[in-house]
């Protein structure tokens, strides 16, 4: 049997779109997957069935470099391509293969708003790393496993059966709503909301409470994948470009994606391959975005008009259609 060792570091939504190589490796060779990824992300691999093993680290790979090297692998996948796993794989010494990262393309469109970016998912770029080993996309879709203790009963939080989850939170500032905006939507929506979202995102959570009769609070209550629960069960999803917009595609609910300083261009869009009208992108066309690829915590021009004007009653006619 062969063993096959893929390495992503991070993030929640770059790893959950691992998950179709994942899983295309394990039943098209029957090879012995194992994962490395930062402790903190390790959860997310840990309960997947096509996941044998599961090697994580605090701060630097050399923390395990040993028990990595004992393995004796016989083919690693990059689906991170970045200097660490290229150190990586040179202290393995064992054949490889990395995915398109496509940094050049990148620089081009956010610094100079030249867009030479493919018209490819990521999830698909990932697949240029298995093909040496014969591996294709069965375009299947994302996969997301949650563990029964972290399954949501609805009835424990008072949450009704048809409920709207919208995902308040992102890791940038620059990739959220505004709390006003959020509110003017959650005030438009023709079912209950369940908002959900991190810590950081308390303060927004409270402003919405202020103002908002039909929601339900779950913001900073609940681990991540007590808020996949969450997702499994809405009827539709509303989130920015962020980890749970990637899980909400893994359980195929509808969505309603809103895009501030990040652009779908970029390849990280949902992907639903076996429907890919089931969600809605939301973006306004101004000349400074995307200014990132990634965010910041203030928009750099200071006017924030990526989030500010936005579509509130295109974004709704989506959500409740």
């Amino acid at each position: 049997m062969q063993k096959i060792l893929v390495i992503r570091f991070s993030s929640i939504g770059d790893i959950v779109l691992t998950s179709p190589v994942l899983r295309c490796i394990k039943e098209q060779l029957k090879a012995e997957v194992h994962f490395i990824t930062k402790k903190a992300y390790s959860g997310i691999v840990s309960t997947n069935p096509n996941v044998d093993k599961v090697f994580f680290f605090e701060h630097e790979f050399t923390e395990i470099i040993n028990d990595l090297k004992n393995e004796q692998y016989d083919f690693v996948v990059d689906l991170h391509h970045n200097l660490r796993s290229t150190r990586l794989k040179r202290a393995l010494k064992v054949k490889s293969a990395a995915f398109p990262k496509l940094n050049r393309q990148k620089f081009l469109l956010t610094t100079f708003k030249w867009d030479v970016m493919p018209d490819i998912h990521i999830v698909d770029r990932y697949f240029e790393s298995v093909k040496p080993i014969g591996v294709k996309n069965d375009r299947k879709g994302l996969d997301y496993f949650i563990p029964k203790k972290d399954e949501i009963e609805l009835t424990q939080f008072e949450i009704p059966a048809k409920f709207i989850a919208f995902s308040i939170g992102a890791q940038f500032a620059t990739k959220r709503l505004p709390a006003n905006k959020i509110i003017e939507i959650i005030q438009g929506c023709e079912l209950p909301v369940v908002i959900l979202g991190g810590p950081d995102d308390i303060e927004a959570s409270a402003q919405i409470l202020e103002r908002c009769q039909q929601v339900i609070n779950m913001v900073g209550k609940i681990n991540l994948n007590q808020s996949a629960s969450v997702v499994r069960q809405a009827v539709k999803v509303i989130t920015h470009d962020t980890g749970l917009m990637h899980i909400a595609s893994a359980f195929n609910k509808p969505i309603v994606s809103v895009w501030g300083n990040t652009t779908p261009l970029l390849g990280m869009y949902p992907y639903q391959p076996q429907n890919e009208d089931n969600y809605s992108i939301h973006e306004v066309d101004i000349n400074c975005r995307p200014c990132s690829k990634i965010g910041y915590q203030k928009c750099p021009k200071k006017h924030f008009k990526c989030m500010e004007n936005q579509d509130i009653q295109e974004i709704l006619r989506a959500v409740n259609s």
